[in-house]
């Protein structure tokens, strides 16, 4: 079965061009130097999943004409992950059904007690709120048949991160470092996509150098590095890239197949 992953957002959390700032990578025309925070969308057998709902989704599903949601796969709740939940609540309105939402079971309890008003609203009226359907997952789970195996990276000292695989593409957007026991269920990738923030060192990032250090290591025939900071110019730094590697950018697709 072919699947089309679009990359909704390949920025960091400040987004680029970043609020105020006069670098020549925010003043730049290019469009791919203009990153919404990251996120992307998989579409599959007229089924679309997010992964993640970060504080641009709105402008994201205007910009690539996003009609509905059937899913959302999370991967941690800092605010450029999550913070787009409400904007579920527009495809709630047009499907007339509940979204269902994936992820670790710490993710779903912040979610859950930091929107109460979603989840546990107090008020019992009809309003414009998000239906959502949470679902605890610790491994292998399935969407709607869908198989997808979740698999744990390191965030620094913001814990761990839940990350994806469908097929032979694997969504890395926030790490640190890969542990051994997640590194078996990235052998025979397609498509990786993995966090590469800066050229300098970070302490929950990747680094340019250890982002192309980790991609070939896994080894997937092509990788593209996202969660990117304004230090990228992308057709200069992109220029400069091992073959395989390559800078994500917004609007970016790629097809795979989940066998």
């Amino acid at each position: 079965m072919k699947f089309k992953l679009t990359v909704l957002g390949s920025g960091t959390s400040s987004g680029v061009p970043v609020i105020a700032c006069d670098c020549a990578v925010c003043k730049s025309t290019n469009p791919k130097n203009n990153r919404l925070r990251t996120s992307c969308l998989i579409e599959i057998d007229k089924h679309n999943i997010l992964i993640d709902t970060g504080p641009d989704l709105r402008l994201q599903a205007l910009k690539f004409n996003i009609r509905h949601v059937d899913a959302v796969l999370y991967t941690h709740m800092h605010a450029d992950h999550f913070l787009g939940i409400d904007e579920l609540r527009i495809f709630n309105a047009i499907q007339k059904s509940k979204i269902s939402i994936y992820g670790k079971e710490n993710h779903i309890i912040i979610l859950t007690n930091m929107f109460r008003y979603i989840f546990n609203p107090t008020i019992n009226y009809p309003s414009l709120t998000p239906k959502l359907e949470p679902n605890v997952i610790d491994g292998y789970f399935e969407v709607d048949g869908i198989p997808v195996q979740m698999f744990e990276c390191e965030h620094g000292h913001a814990g761990s991160t839940a990350n994806y695989r469908l097929g032979n593409v694997a969504w890395i957007p926030d790490t640190n470092g890969v542990p051994d026991d997640s590194l078996q269920y990235l052998k025979g990738l397609d498509y990786l996509f993995i966090d590469g923030l800066r050229f300098k060192k970070h302490p929950t990032h990747f680094s340019l150098e250890e982002a192309i250090a980790a991609a070939q290591k896994i080894g997937a025939k092509q990788t593209y590095l996202i969660h990117l900071a304004h230090d990228y110019d992308h057709d200069v730094v992109n220029a400069t890239l091992p073959q395989g590697i390559a800078l994500a950018y917004d609007g970016l697709q790629i097809e795979s197949t989940l066998s």
